[in-house]
């Protein structure tokens, strides 16, 4: 059960900071770097709650 609300509040979590990205006033490929970022620590993040790191 822990494991499926840590999950669940990461892909919130990562949704909203994606969705926040996305009404910066920067650059678009300062943007999808960002993004970038954003998806891969919110993949490591998803691993390791379910415990594959």
């Amino acid at each position: 059960m822990s494991a499926t609300i840590s999950t669940l509040v990461t892909i919130l979590f990562v949704g909203v900071v994606l969705y926040l990205v996305q009404k910066l006033p920067i650059d678009p490929t300062m943007k999808q770097r960002a993004q970038f970022v954003i998806l891969i620590a919110g993949m490591v993040s998803l691993l390791g709650s379910l415990g594959v790191f």
